[in-house]
């Protein structure tokens, strides 16, 4: 069953589970206080669902500037729950200048599920201040039923610490964000003092498929900001550096032309089930919660189904979350590393002036592509999380009509992901391929970070 559900059905769920959630939690002095495994996702969940309807509705949210809200969302859930997970330890030190965060101080103990609350309505309010008035109300209105819910079965002074734990780490989380050259992106995704480069094979915008003129670069210097995992800071494309694209060239036969060729040919000729793949994967913002939105959807429908604890999804909300985030970092520095020109400019140049693509070409450079390096990324954690062989189905576009699309592994959907850019005639395959491996670089290096404490 898909996860997406309706705001208002979504808040009708929250007060039955947690009253269910809170009935045998023992919180007095006497007992042992349970880790955060103990309880169910439900929290971060419902929080997660939110996130998706505030990335589609926010406006600004452009695929860059939710990558790095899902980010932070994600560091901040852990940050504030891993006390409360065995074997755990904090990312500070760990990710690139994340100052140590206070110690916790348990007293009697903390309510997981509150803390997972507070911390994460806060990084909320904090990262789409500009929601509209609707979601900004149904931020507290969701904060609002698990606290109410909770503090009616947790003892006073463990909700109040744990209320106070969620918001002292989602203050801390954010006042760390500031610093990484992305704070409030989604007011400036096309900067006026930027002025691309001018040569043969180099971007000029593109035109849109609503006949409106064609938009300036998206988000130029977005490959400056800081990553979590990367480890050259303000560079990471030394860390996962794609190389350079085929050398431009408008001869029938070289490399670049072949290149152009096959995505000429990919829209001319694209089957009915290759035109679905291109319009599933489009993930156009403001219609749908953007690329790493889709892969968090993911995360957050097979967690439900599987049916995760909370100290699970802590985890892979963070992994994933900061996956997506670094993938458009990297991405984003070697698209304007490049400059490289689309497909469309191209091929109406030197191909055919009245060829067109299937979906929107989006406004910034051609390699590589963001869709290829964001699902690298994403997808190699999520097969980390839940195995290299495992199957599922796609819900993520139910609420838009489009038929579910069922994959025997990550790197099945990763794949489809990537290539629907060929079909939709946005994307070279260099771009394509080199992207997908770019992104898994990426991935590694999340996977890489030692959430886990080191045996003893």
């Amino acid at each position: 069953m898909p996860l997406r559900r309706s705001i208002p059905v979504l808040l009708a769920l929250v007060s039955a589970f947690a009253l269910s959630a809170c009935e045998d939690d023992p919180t007095s002095p006497s007992t042992v206080f349970p880790s955060a495994d103990t309880y169910s996702a439900d929290v971060p969940l419902a929080w997660g669902e939110l996130s998706l309807t505030l990335t589609k509705e926010t406006p600004g949210f452009t695929p860059p500037v939710a990558s790095r809200a899902f980010g932070y969302l994600g560091l901040a859930l852990y940050e504030a729950l891993v006390p409360g997970m065995p074997g755990y330890q904090s990312l500070a030190g760990r990710v690139n200048r994340l100052d140590p965060l206070s110690e916790a101080e348990f007293g009697d103990g903390y309510h997981w599920p509150t803390v997972a609350n507070s911390a994460l309505a806060t990084m909320a309010r904090y990262l789409y201040p500009n929601a509209t008035p609707d979601n900004l109300v149904a931020i507290d209105h969701l904060e609002e039923q698990f606290a109410g819910a909770f503090a009616s079965t947790v003892d006073g002074d463990v909700f109040t610490r744990s209320v106070t734990r969620g918001r002292t780490t989602a203050d801390a989380i954010f006042i760390y964000s500031l610093t990484d050259k992305g704070h409030e992106g989604y007011l400036r995704n096309f900067p006026g003092d930027y002025v691309p480069p001018v040569g043969p094979g180099l971007w000029v915008p593109t035109p849109q498929m609503s006949g409106n003129p064609p938009l300036p670069a998206l988000q130029p210097y977005w490959g400056q900001c800081r990553p979590f995992a990367l480890p050259t800071f303000g560079n990471p494309n030394l860390a996962c550096d794609p190389g350079p694209p085929p050398a431009f060239s408008t001869e029938p036969g070289s490399a670049f032309h072949d290149e152009a060729m096959e995505v000429f040919e990919a829209a001319v000729n694209a089957t009915q089930e290759q035109k679905e793949i291109a319009f599933f994967w489009a993930d156009d913002p403001g219609v749908t919660p953007t690329p790493p939105g889709h892969t968090m959807a993911l995360l957050f429908q097979l967690s439900e189904a599987e049916g995760e604890d909370l100290a699970f999804l802590a985890e892979a909300f963070a992994k994933t979350g900061m996956a997506v985030c670094d993938a458009f970092i990297a991405c984003w520095h070697s698209k304007f590393e490049y400059n490289l020109l689309r497909p469309i400019t191209y091929i109406q140049e030197h191909i055919d002036p009245d060829w067109n693509v299937i979906v929107n070409t989006p406004p910034f450079p051609e390699y590589t592509s963001g869709h290829s390096v964001q699902s690298g990324a994403g997808f190699s954690v999520l097969s980390d999380l839940f195995g290299e062989s495992y199957a599922f189905t796609d819900h993520t576009h139910d609420d838009l009509g489009f038929t579910p699309r069922s994959f025997d592994s990550f790197d099945a959907a990763a794949e489809e992901a990537a290539i629907s850019r060929l079909y939709g005639g946005i994307h070279f395959r260099s771009a394509i391929d080199l992207g997908v491996e770019q992104g898994r670089c990426v991935g590694e290096a999340i996977l890489a970070l030692p959430f886990r404490r080191p045996a003893s």
